[in-house]
C-alpha cells in the first residue's frame, strides 16, 4: 500500500495509491455490483472505485487502522453506497455478512504499510524518522515491536527476522538486540536502525542496512502473511461468478504467496493419475486475468514506492457465459 493522503479541500490527490487506475479497471465489471476495498488506507481506491459506480453500486471499506476508519467515517458519511468495517480483510467474510452481502463482484488488496502509516513518526514504522517502536498497524492490539523485543528470546528474534526479512545476518542482529537490551530497553525507531547497521557488515547497494529487520518485525506483530492467507481464500469464496480478486503486492514473501495462492486456483483440481474424471471435473472455477502488472516508469518516476509493486488478478469463471458463449 501507497501513498493515498486524502487532498486538502479544493485539491486534487496530488499522491495517488500505486496502479491505482488499471486496478479499479480490472475490478469494477457491474457498476452497479458490490465491492470490497480491503486495504481502505485513505480512500485512494475506494473514492475512483465510488466514482466508477453506478447509484445502485455499493463499497466495502476494510482497515485495521484507526487513523483510517476516521476518513471512512467521513466517506461513509458523504456517500451513502460507502459502509465500512474496522478490522482485517482476514475477517473479509464476517465484514461481508454484517453488510448484508451474500456475495460480491470485487475485491482489492493494496497489501503492506500505507505513506501516511510510514510518515508518521509516532507509528514507528520508519527507520528514517526517531518516534516510538511501535509498527502496529491497529495501535489497540498488543504487542508492539518494542514490547515484544523487550521479552523474546534470541533465536525467536533471529527466526523472525530471516524468515519475514530474508536477511541473512539475523542471528548477528538478534544477538545484538539481546546484548544491548540489558544495557537499555530498545524503544526507539532509531535505537533499532542503528543496532541493524551495526550489526549487518556487509551494505546492500541503496538499502538502508535495517530495512529487512523493521520489515520483518512489521510483518511479524501484524500478522500479515497470515492474515494474508485467510483473506485470500475468504475473498474467492464471496466471489461472484465473473467476479475478480485483485492483490498488489510490494515485496517478495506477499507476491509469492498471492502468485501461488491464484495459480493453484486457476490449475483447478490436482487429482492422481489414472482415476476416472471428465474434463468438466477437472476444470477449474478460476482463471488468471493477464500477468503480473507493474507500475510505469512515468509512475515510478512520480512515486519511487511504486518500484516494486506488482498487481495480480483472478476471475471466478461465469460458467453460464462459458457454456452460452461454447454454444
Amino acid at each position: 500500500m501507497t501513498s493515498d493522503r486524502k487532498p486538502e479541500a479544493g485539491t486534487a490527490f496530488s499522491h495517488r495509491s500505486v496502479l491505482l487506475d488499471s486496478a479499479v479497471d480490472y475490478m469494477i465489471s457491474d457498476p452497479d455490483g458490490k465491492y470490497v476495498d480491503g486495504t481502505f488506507g485513505r480512500g485512494g481506491h475506494s473514492q475512483l472505485i465510488l466514482g466508477r459506480l453506478g447509484v445502485s453500486g455499493q463499497l466495502l471499506g476494510i482497515d485495521k487502522d484507526p487513523e483510517a476508519i476516521r476518513v471512512a467515517e467521513e466517506l461513509a458519511s458523504n456517500d451513502p453506497r460507502f459502509g465500512y468495517f474496522h478490522g482485517s480483510f482476514a475477517e473479509l467474510s464476517r465484514a461481508v455478512s454484517e453488510a448484508g452481502w451474500e456475495q460480491v463482484n470485487g475485491v482489492l488488496m493494496d497489501l503492506g504499510v500505507s505513506s501516511p502509516q510510514l510518515d508518521d513518526a509516532s507509528r514507528g514504522f520508519s527507520f528514517m524518522r526517531d518516534g516510538p517502536l511501535d509498527m502496529r498497524m491497529n495501535p489497540l492490539q498488543s504487542p508492539s515491536a518494542a514490547e515484544w523485543l523487550a521479552s523474546a528470546e534470541e533465536r525467536d528474534i533471529a527466526d523472525v527476522i530471516f524468515r519475514y526479512g530474508e536477511e541473512r545476518f539475523s542471528r548477528r542482529i538478534a544477538r545484538l538486540i539481546v546484548e544491548r537490551r540489558q544495557e537499555t530497553p530498545i524503544e526507539t525507531t532509531l535505537q533499532l536502525a542503528e543496532l541493524a547497521s551495526t550489526a549487518v557488515p556487509k551494505k546492500e547497494k541503496h538499502k538502508h542496512p535495517a530495512t529487512r529487520t523493521f520489515q520483518a518485525i512489521r510483518i511479524f506483530i501484524n500478522r500479515e502473511l497470515e492474515d494474508l492467507e485467510i483473506g485470500l481464500q475468504a475473498a474467492v469464496d464471496r466471489l461472484a461468478p465473473g467476479g475478480r480478486l485483485v492483490v498488489i503486492s510490494f515485496h517478495s514473501l506477499e507476491d509469492r504467496l498471492v502468485k501461488r495462492f491464484m495459480r493453484d486456483l486457476a490449475r483447478g483440481p490436482r487429482l492422481p493419475k489414472g482415476i476416472p474424471v471428465t474434463a468438466e471435473q477437472e476444470a477449474s472455477d478460476f482463471r488468471l486475468i493477464g500477468k503480473a502488472n507493474k507500475a510505469g516508469a512515468g509512475e515510478v518516476g512520480e512515486n519511487v514506492r511504486a518500484r516494486s509493486a506488482v498487481m495480480r488478478v483472478l476471475e471466478r469463471i461465469d460458467q453460464k457465459q462459458t457454456s452460452q458463449g461454447s454454444a
